[in-house]
């Protein structure tokens, strides 16, 4: 296996990461879903929590292919880097206005996003991989999550002292108060803040040294069963941080970046070792359609979703979206097989309407990129 060599493990891996994605982000009804379904309230975690951070994961296993095929034309890494980038903040910027009241208010506009959180990963990770050596990035992998926890943990917030861990006494939202003002997703704290990007910076360089690993072309015995360890040793190191400095998404405690760093990692050794290795491949097909439009199926099918909420029908109360819940899923599952179910069947639809959508993308080979 050469560099530049194409995983179909890391394919399947992100594309499952899209499909949950979009699963988790587009139920029928948001006050009937199970709970694995759901973020945790605060502290704790879910599986659901894992989504996002599993996305920037395979995203930083997925950088050392991407670059390796422009790495001799330095100009021509740059400007992929950067473009990419700004593409990636505007179409954030753009599902921020299209999910806001109307009309838009500038003074509340949010500025940070999921998007834009993978924008300003990207860029560093890539500069990383690009002008710094492997022990340099395990040292910012370390320093990063200490030093987080350490401000986290001794910085004084005025008007909480140190320590506090509530939405609005933490370090990372006085530091998004200050900087972004009223430009957050509630008013006084965004999950997708400015501090809270640092350690997932480290979670998805913890997807390049998993990148690395398999596309090396070094002789590696037991390959997948060594990654496997690797993730599992860090997610219980995640778990017992969490006794000190407790897992926890919206603030991307470094247990938290751990923890979703070393899962994600366990699982691309599972789909490497049952793709790539054993060769079982025909369930896969869906899952390979998703993760080669990873972004294009991301940003589609939440725009779809936000048109048909706020697309109104029959009455001003009423929305294309509810309407077509409520008559195909609500009325003939609810009453037999409850509320959650119902909510969920309707998003699984939704999955299934977008991997047709890829698939035909992906057997015509149209691969949309930035």
């Amino acid at each position: 296996m050469t560099t530049g060599t194409r995983l179909e493990a890391l394919d399947v891996f992100r594309g499952t990461t899209v499909a949950a994605m979009i699963l988790v982000s587009t139920p029928g009804n948001w006050d009937a879903v199970y709970w694995p379904l759901e973020h945790a309230a605060w502290h704790g975690w879910t599986p659901t929590d894992l989504v996002f951070p599993f996305f920037l994961f395979a995203m930083g296993a997925s950088v050392p292919i991407a670059l390796a095929r422009r790495r001799a034309q330095p100009r021509r890494v740059r400007h992929h880097v950067g473009r990419r980038a700004l593409i990636l903040f505007g179409l954030g910027l753009l599902l921020n206005a299209m999910n806001a009241p109307s009309p838009l208010v500038w003074s509340t506009f949010r500025i940070p996003g999921v998007l834009q959180r993978i924008a300003i990963v990207f860029v560093i990770i890539a500069w990383l991989t690009e002008k710094r050596s492997r022990s340099v990035q395990i040292g910012v992998v370390a320093g990063v999550l200490l030093v987080y926890w350490a401000a986290m943990m001794l910085v004084p917030v005025p008007g909480f002292g140190p320590g506090v861990l509530t939405p609005n006494g933490n370090l990372a939202s006085f530091l998004d108060r200050l900087v972004l003002r009223r430009h957050l997703a509630f008013g006084t704290w965004d999950p997708e803040g400015i501090l809270s990007t640092v350690p997932a910076i480290a979670t998805a360089l913890c997807g390049v040294f998993a990148g690395d690993w398999l596309i090396d072309p070094a002789a590696r015995p037991h390959r997948a069963l060594s990654l496997w360890a690797a993730g599992a040793i860090a997610t219980v190191a995640a778990l017992m941080w969490d006794l000190v400095f407790p897992i926890n998404k919206n603030l991307w405690t470094s247990s938290f970046a751990l923890l979703a760093a070393g899962v994600a990692t366990q699982l691309l050794a599972v789909c490497y070792w049952v793709l790539d290795v054993q060769g079982v491949k025909g369930w896969s097909l869906p899952f390979v359609a998703f993760g080669r439009n990873a972004l294009a199926a991301y940003f589609l099918s939440v725009s779809l979703d936000t048109i048909m909420t706020r697309w109104a029908v029959a009455a001003p109360e009423g929305s294309l979206k509810w309407s077509l819940y409520t008559h195909a899923f609500e009325s003939p599952l609810a009453p037999c097989c409850g509320m959650e179910l119902a909510s969920m069947a309707y998003a699984i639809a939704y999955v299934a309407l977008w991997a047709v959508v890829v698939i035909i993308m992906y057997r015509r080979r149209i691969f949309v990129g930035i």
